[in-house]
């Protein structure tokens, strides 16, 4: 792997890792598949697009945030206050949002941002090095995983914590449900919307389709980076994501060095994905038939 490809596999293992922040929140805390989030990158990539085109790239990554966190709290209103199912109320905001997004678009597919003014032409004016994309996203991913550590040790992080263990028993205590579910699925959608308003600006381009497959790959850095580091804690579970979301970067990186077809990249990610979750369950199957021999050769 040259070091052109290991710097670009970086980048994008810390860009995505935003993704993987936000489904970590629905997905492990809040126990939920959060489909919204095809919808929502795509969301954040829009806005950002329009906003970076029209010369005013950061108010874009703000507002493509605060777009995100809308589309999770219709996702969350649909589960709560109608009665709709999780996965169902979110494959529904997913699909409204994908004519939300052509509107957003001006109804084009494509949103070109060559030559414009981006978070990243002003970072590399600042360190003026061929990393600057790296420390730009650093320095992101590192406040975002400082606030998120952080809030999810305040009351309110409490109970969404909490919601997602055991909903039943927050009801009893009084908790307000319905009313942290909204929070927690904006949240996650607000990430996951910051996430495609960056992946717009460094690839300098918005596309309509570029959310396809987007919850396989969260779901992959999420298991891969369970594996790698045990999540005792919710500081030890947003580490686990951002390594996790590096090391499936450079696994594909490295595919790509190969003779490998691009076009097979997404059937890896559903297959590391079956894999790492269907490890354990074979594993303790082994193992129980392994002491069901013992037990009968004694």
């Amino acid at each position: 792997m040259s070091i052109t490809a290991f710097l670009g596999a970086i980048e994008l293992g810390l860009v995505y890792s935003l993704l993987a922040f936000g489904t970590f929140i629905s997905f492990r805390i809040l126990n939920v598949a959060d489909l919204t989030v095809d919808g929502s990158f795509v969301l954040g990539a829009a806005v950002s697009a329009i906003f970076t085109f029209s010369g005013m790239p950061i108010a874009g990554l703000f507002l493509a945030a605060l777009v995100g966190a809308v589309a999770g709290s219709v996702t969350a209103v649909l589960q709560t206050k109608m009665g709709i199912q999780p996965i169902l109320s979110g494959i529904l905001t997913m699909t409204g949002l994908y004519t939300i997004n052509l509107m957003v678009m001006g109804g084009k597919a494509n949103i070109p941002l060559l030559n414009k003014e981006s978070i990243f032409t002003y970072a590399y004016r600042i360190f003026n090095n061929d990393a600057y994309k790296i420390i730009t996203l650093f320095i992101i991913v590192t406040a975002i995983f400082a606030m998120l550590s952080r809030f999810f040790k305040t009351q309110i992080g409490l109970c969404v914590r909490a919601t997602g263990d055991n909903e039943e028993m927050c009801r009893a205590s009084s908790i307000d449900t319905d009313f942290v579910k909204i929070v927690g699925f904006a949240l996650s959608n607000a990430i996951v919307a910051l996430s495609g308003a960056l992946v717009a600006q460094m690839q300098q381009s918005a596309d309509i389709n570029m959310g396809a497959g987007m919850v396989v790959i969260s779901f992959a850095s999420i298991i891969i980076g369970s594996v790698i580091i045990k999540n005792k804690n919710i500081t030890l579970g947003l580490a686990s994501v951002v390594a996790g979301s590096v090391i499936y970067r450079l696994i594909i990186a490295l595919i790509l060095t190969t003779n490998f077809q691009p076009s097979y990249l997404k059937l890896i990610s559903s297959l590391i994905v079956i894999t790492a979750l269907s490890v354990p369950t074979v594993r303790n199957k082994m193992e129980m038939k392994k002491m069901i021999r013992r037990s009968r050769q004694c």
